[in-house]
C-alpha cells in the first residue's frame, strides 16, 4: 500500500479540489481511461485561399474518447507536419498523439491547413518561407476561432470547455503552434511580407473564417518546430512544452537557416532559443531535447514516441488541472489525485540558492524516493539514490548559475519543481 502524506491525508479524504469547473478525478487526463475514441472526418472548419487563389474548404477530423459523457471537456487542437508543402491530418505523424490524448479524456481535432511555398522549385527566399508560415497561421486561429463559435451559436456541438483550449504541432505544425501562441500583432508581419497578396492577409488574425471569436489558446505543444522570432514571445504569454532533436537537420534547434535544396529561405528561431527566451521571461514551460536526433524521431521510433506521447500528456494534465508547475518528465502519472497533492507538497529553499538546495518531500519517514537534478534541455546534472528521509540536500558543486529542474520519483509517479542556483 502506497505510504501517504505527513499533513494531506485529510484533504486526500475529500476536502482537496483540483479546479472549479474541470473534472480531473479518477485520473482523468493523466492517464488513458478510455480503450477506444470515436473519429467523426473532414469538418468544415474555415476557407480561404491558397496559392493557386481558388477558394480552399479547411478541414479537421474529431477525436473524442468513445462513450465519454462529460459536457466539459478540453480541447486539443494538433497541426501536422509536411514542411508546408505536403502532410496530411490523418498523417503518421499526429494520428497516435490525437487518439492516445482523446484516451486520457480529451477531444482533440486534428486540421489540415493551407499549403505550398511560392517559387519552391525555382528557390524560395525569406518572403516565400514567411508567407507559408502565416497562411497556416492565419487557418490555425481560424479552427480555435471555430468551436468558441460553435459553443456560442450551436449549442457546444462538441461539449468543450472553452476556457481549457490547447493547441499542438508537429515539424510546420510546430510551427502554427508556436505562432498561435505568439504571432498576435499586425506589427509583427516581417517588412517583407507581401500583404497585398490575395492569400495573404495583412493582420495577426487573418480571415481564413469564424471571425468575432478569440483564438486565445490556454497552453501549446511544439514537436520539432521553430518561431521567425522569439522577442514576440512577452510576458505573460502562454505555456509552451516542445520536443527537439539537437541534430536535427531539416528545422534548426537553436537559431539558424531553413535551407531548401540546399539554399537558405528562412532564419529561424528553433526550439533551443524559444525555450531560453520563456526561461528569460519567466514563462511556465518544458523542454525535452532529444540527445543525438535528427528531425521528428517519433515517428519511426516507439521509444522516442512514448516519451513525446508521455511528456506532452502530463504537461497538458497540469495545465488543464491548474498547476502553476508544469510537469516536466516522461513518467507515467499513477495516482493523479494523490500526485497532485504532493505536488503542492513539495518544497525546496532556498529557492534561488547559491550552494544547496534542502528538499522537503512531504513524504512518510522511510519511504523509497530519488532526486533527479536536470538542466532546461532535459539533461542529467546530480541524482540522489535510495533516499527515505522527509529532508535531503542537493549540492551545487559546479553547476553554472541558471534555472533546473528538480524530479522526485517515487513509486507514485514525479513531482517536479524549478529550482535557481544565483
Amino acid at each position: 500500500m502506497k505510504k501517504l502524506y505527513l499533513f494531506l491525508c485529510a484533504m486526500m479524504a475529500g476536502t482537496f479540489t483540483l479546479t472549479a469547473q474541470t473534472d480531473c478525478s479518477n485520473g482523468r487526463y493523466g492517464q488513458e481511461l478510455f480503450s477506444n475514441v470515436t473519429v467523426t472526418s473532414d469538418i468544415v472548419y474555415g476557407n480561404n485561399l491558397p496559392l493557386s487563389n481558388l477558394a480552399e474548404d479547411l478541414m479537421l477530423d474529431i477525436y473524442e474518447p468513445q462513450g465519454d459523457t462529460d459536457n466539459n471537456r478540453p480541447l486539443v487542437i494538433v497541426a501536422h507536419g509536411g514542411s508546408f508543402v505536403g502532410g496530411s491530418k490523418d498523417g503518421v505523424d499526429v494520428v497516435p498523439i490525437c487518439e492516445d490524448l482523446a484516451k486520457r479524456g480529451f477531444v482533440v481535432a486534428s486540421i489540415s491547413y493551407r499549403l505550398g511555398i511560392e517559387n519552391l522549385l525555382l528557390g524560395p527566399d525569406s518572403t516565400d518561407g514567411a508567407e507559408a508560415v502565416i497562411r497556416g497561421t492565419h487557418d490555425g486561429k481560424a479552427a480555435v476561432r471555430f468551436f468558441r463559435k460553435d459553443v456560442a451559436e450551436n449549442n457546444n456541438t462538441y461539449r468543450i470547455d472553452t476556457d481549457n483550449i490547447y493547441f499542438g504541432g508537429v515539424s510546420a505544425g510546430g510551427f502554427i503552434a508556436l505562432n498561435v501562441a505568439y504571432f498576435d500583432k499586425d506589427s509583427e508581419i516581417p517588412s517583407y511580407v507581401d500583404t497585398s497578396k490575395p492569400n495573404v492577409d495583412g493582420t495577426a488574425e487573418g480571415n481564413s473564417g469564424n471571425p468575432g471569436y478569440s483564438s486565445e489558446v490556454k497552453a501549446i505543444f511544439n514537436v520539432a518546430g521553430a518561431i521567425a522570432d522569439t522577442n514576440w514571445m512577452e510576458a505573460g504569454d502562454v505555456p509552451v512544452i516542445s520536443l527537439h532533436g539537437d541534430q536535427d537537420n531539416t528545422v534548426p534547434y537553436g537559431t539558424d537557416l531553413i535551407l531548401v535544396l540546399g539554399n537558405p529561405m528562412l532564419q529561424v528561431d528553433g526550439s533551443a532559443s524559444v525555450h531560453e527566451r520563456a526561461e528569460n521571461l519567466g514563462l511556465d514551460h518544458c523542454f525535452k531535447t532529444q540527445e543525438g536526433e535528427d528531425h521528428v524521431p517519433h515517428v519511426t521510433n516507439a521509444a522516442h514516441y512514448d516519451t513525446l506521447r508521455t511528456y506532452v500528456g502530463n504537461f497538458l494534465y497540469w495545465n488543464v488541472c491548474g498547476f502553476a508547475d508544469a510537469f516536466c518528465n516522461d513518467v507515467q502519472v499513477v495516482n493523479t489525485q494523490e500526485l497532485a497533492a504532493l505536488q503542492q507538497a513539495v518544497s525546496v529553499y532556498p529557492n534561488p540558492a547559491a550552494e544547496r538546495i534542502t528538499i522537503y518531500t512531504g513524504l512518510v519517514q522511510g519511504t523509497d524516493y530519488q532526486l533527479r537534478l536536470t538542466d532546461l534541455a532535459g539533461r542529467l546534472v546530480r541524482q540522489e539514490n535510495n533516499l527515505g528521509l522527509t529532508t535531503a540536500q542537493i549540492e551545487r558543486g559546479d553547476l553554472p548559475p541558471g534555472a533546473y529542474l528538480l524530479h522526485l520519483d517515487y513509486e507514485g509517479g514525479t513531482v517536479t519543481k524549478k529550482v535557481i542556483f544565483q
